[in-house]
């Protein structure tokens, strides 16, 4: 739709990148906020801040170099060229490795956990939800062809070209359906973050996530269990039987024991 948001000579700011950056900056602005609200210091998010955006941008090209291992293995040279280290990635890849990072230094700076994931959980969805208009602008995370009123036609050849988007095809805008399902979610769980309840976030995002994958067309996504689901779907399951029974385990426990 609009892959350059500024373009002069060699100098060129990717509208991508521009809202990918946005994203972080604002969902850590209210992680912080939520972190003040809840009697944490905020330089203590901030800080945590760095150390999960790094940890996500890793995490989700090793997910991308995985799910597309025949790729990269006949041509390694790849991994390092310029369209892998422009590429978003996949989301889950970037997601699981920052929790696995950000709940190691929670622990090992003795923070609340449970209180920390309530913290972080509505700044997640709303970076995820601006970052999903960043896919759109630049063409990636595309849908099927749709004939629906609601279909989106690209025509930007540098699109194509780029993160190979079809062209003058109305497709289903699913970076669009990502982008408004997770501010659904951030509105949800601000709310619920004010009256005290543990959150859902993995349960939310995993049963939107499973649902909008039907209506990707992109192929690098990888596929499992013969195609029936593709990597992001499989991985939605287990976070959602996962989220599932955490979630309960925790809702029975009084409020001050869950944020241990």
């Amino acid at each position: 739709m609009f892959p350059k948001l500024f373009e002069y000579s060699w100098f060129v700011i990717h509208t991508y990148g521009f809202l990918l950056a946005v994203g972080f900056i604002s969902g850590l602005y209210v992680s912080a906020r939520a972190a003040q609200r809840e009697d944490i210091n905020p330089s203590k998010v901030y800080d945590l801040g760095l150390y999960i955006a790094i940890s996500s941008l890793i995490g989700a090209k090793l997910l991308l170099i995985i799910t597309e291992f025949e790729y990269y293995s006949q041509n390694p040279a790849e991994i390092f060229s310029l369209a892998t280290l422009r590429s978003g990635g996949v989301y889950y890849g970037g997601f699981l490795l920052a929790v696995i990072v950000g709940v190691s230094l929670v622990h090992y700076q003795k923070l609340p956990v449970w209180k920390m994931t309530d913290i972080f959980s509505p700044g997640i969805a709303l970076g995820q939800s601006i970052g999903r208009l960043g896919c759109f602008s630049a063409g990636c995370c595309y849908g099927r062809p749709t004939t629906s009123v609601f279909g989106a036609t690209f025509r930007n050849p540098y699109s194509h070209d780029a993160v190979g988007v079809p062209l003058n095809i109305a497709l289903h805008p699913t970076q669009l359906y990502e982008a408004a399902t997770n501010l659904a979610i951030f509105l949800i769980l601000w709310t619920v973050l004010k009256k005290r309840k543990f959150q859902g976030h993995l349960i939310f995002y995993s049963t939107s996530r499973f649902v909008i994958e039907f209506f990707r067309g992109d192929p690098e996504r990888g596929f499992v269990l013969d195609g029936l689901f593709s990597t992001s779907q499989f991985i939605s399951l287990l976070l959602l039987g996962f989220a599932t029974i955490l979630y309960w385990r925790l809702k029975r426990q009084p409020i001050q024991n869950r944020a241990r």
